[in-house]
């Protein structure tokens, strides 16, 4: 069984944009922030977009940098 860290790794690894929500639906952590802080920390580059919701609320989605690690 994969750790979460791992789990996330694998999907910015195919190419997927996480969120929070998505990360606590597929993976089930609410610690997406964190995770992606201990990757980064690894040596990862993974690049962080700011999103709005329709009624102004913001979000971070998470990429993997093309290339990276």
């Amino acid at each position: 069984m994969q750790t979460q860290v791992q789990q996330v790794l694998t999907e910015l690894k195919r190419g997927r944009i996480l969120t929070p929500v998505l990360a606590y639906h597929q993976i089930g952590t609410m610690r997406l922030a964190a995770i992606i802080h201990v990757l980064r920390n690894r040596g990862y580059n993974i690049l962080t977009e700011i999103k709005e919701t329709k009624d102004g609320k913001q979000y971070a989605a998470y990429k993997m940098v093309k290339g990276a690690k």
